[in-house]
């Protein structure tokens, strides 16, 4: 399905910077896993409706996760019975994700949004101390392979949570995986951007089968998170934390307002 007019109406600043927002997503995605908290506000300040935004942009941020495990391809060496295993339940929360997004009525959507921004946002802020915490309390306790059930239950919730919006599910997924896996935390990161990307992928899928997409803003941020992508594998780990945090809360938070006040 596709929207009426939407950002093909739009002026060439409006398109350049929801590609350039399709960009900082594509960075932080690989870096981190927070980059919808760039591009939706993008979208909803171009005119989108929320369900639109959200849609189109998970369509979009798909060729950009595809950029980030390219990136990040040496990490993942050993790794296929993991990938396979993890997949599986990232793919299956993916798609109920999505199913549910567009099952419940688009009023539901547009009411949980601010919540689950804010809720995101904390993820976002509070990472740091988290990662060091399960990182004290991972020391001390034995890890099953693979994480047990514990972490494909995990990993299914996330892929729920990812394809209903997806906001910081890259941080619930490092915060999962750093728990409960004996790796190091590069690789790590590698195996929550190949998990990303089959969320998004199916729900993807699932969403230009029956979704209101805006093709012209998935295919702006697409361009947009493929160079993001690779720049987030090459010098993302060299950007300050604290302003990439300070960046996100300030998009976070325009979205919040502007979805609040209609």
């Amino acid at each position: 399905m596709t929207t009426a007019a939407g950002l093909a109406g739009a002026s060439g600043w409006t398109q350049a910077g929801v590609a350039l927002a399709g960009v900082g997503a594509g960075m932080i995605n690989t870096v981190v896993g927070s980059g919808t908290l760039i591009t939706f506000p993008v979208l909803l300040a171009a005119g989108l409706p929320p369900v639109t935004a959200n849609v189109s942009n998970t369509l979009g941020l798909v060729p950009g996760s595809v950029s980030g495990v390219l990136g990040y391809r040496r990490e993942l060496t050993g790794l296929a019975p993991l990938l396979r295993r993890l997949g599986a339940a990232a793919l299956a929360g993916g798609l109920t994700g999505a199913v549910l997004l567009l099952a419940l009525p688009a009023k539901a959507f547009e009411a949980a949004v601010p919540v689950l921004i804010a809720a995101a946002l904390v993820l976002v802020l509070v990472q740091p101390l988290l990662a060091k915490r399960l990182a004290a309390r991972a020391e001390t306790r034995p890890r099953p392979e693979y994480g047990g059930r514990a972490l494909l239950l995990g990993v299914y919730l996330c892929g729920i949570y990812g394809g209903y919006f997806g906001a910081a599910q890259g941080v619930l997924l490092l915060g999962l995986m750093g728990v409960l896996l004996e790796l190091e935390l590069q690789r790590i990161n590698a195996v929550k951007n190949v998990l990303a990307l089959a969320v998004n992928g199916i729900a993807a899928v699932f969403f230009i089968v029956d979704g209101p997409i805006d093709w012209r803003a998935a295919l702006l941020i697409a361009a947009g998170s493929v160079v993001g992508g690779q720049l987030g594998a090459l010098v993302g780990r060299r950007l300050p934390a604290p302003v990439l945090r300070g960046v996100i809360v300030a998009v976070g938070v325009v979205a919040i307002v502007r979805v609040a006040l209609g």
